[in-house]
């Protein structure tokens, strides 16, 4: 379920204007998913920052670990935009600040709750094998 951490300050973000691709790459799996994000059709506003790497996983039923709940409150959904980090902003302040506690963190280490891609190039996404929650409930 998404919502708003009353502490973090929104920034503006360009949003996309046309379809682009959002492959997911499970390194625990090797599973892949690839998802065209279309802003025409996307349903903006689920979880996350509009239109964020965590909402197009969640939109192509690839599992990534949030537990705050996409507010940039934790730093579980952590993961590696390998290919088209250009077409995202820079991480904020806030989103660096979470990433400090995040395991393993590289260049690439971005928080998919925050991290929201113009359209601009295609995108890969390699989710770490430790971004797992291990325990589930099952409702």
């Amino acid at each position: 379920m998404a919502g708003v951490n009353p502490y973090i300050r929104k920034v503006p973000l360009k949003r996309p204007t046309r379809p682009y691709t959002v492959t997911f790459i499970d390194e625990e799996t090797g599973k892949t998913t690839t998802y065209r994000m279309d802003p025409e059709t996307f349903p903006f506003g689920k979880i996350g920052q509009d239109g964020s790497l965590l909402a197009i996983a969640e939109e192509a039923g690839v599992e990534i670990n949030h537990s705050c709940g996409g507010v940039c409150a934790c730093s579980t959904c952590h993961v590696y935009v390998t290919q088209g980090l250009e077409s995202c902003p820079p991480p904020t302040e806030d989103e660096e600040d979470m990433l400090d506690e995040a395991p393993a963190v590289t260049p690439e280490s971005r928080l998919s709750c925050q991290c929201v891609p113009d359209g601009s190039s295609d995108v890969v996404v390699v989710i770490p094998k430790w971004n797992r929650n291990l325990v589930k409930e099952g409702h």
